[in-house]
């Protein structure tokens, strides 16, 4: 065997071992959610629509 046919060839891209796109978008959308403040309620849906439909005891 000549030397040119030892050598190992190269790739035409690196190979790097990582993240899926998959794993990285759950990720991100993980860290999006948990950095979100909650929503504070709109008005008019406060407690006043609670009361209002529950039954009256008589």
């Amino acid at each position: 065997m000549s030397a040119i046919e030892n050598r190992p060839r190269q790739q035409p891209y690196a190979i790097v071992a990582g993240v899926s796109m998959r794993d990285l978008l759950a990720s991100c959308a993980a860290a999006e959610a948990v950095s979100t403040p909650p929503r504070l309620p709109d008005p008019g849906t406060g407690g006043e629509a609670v009361e209002r439909d529950r039954p009256r005891a008589a």
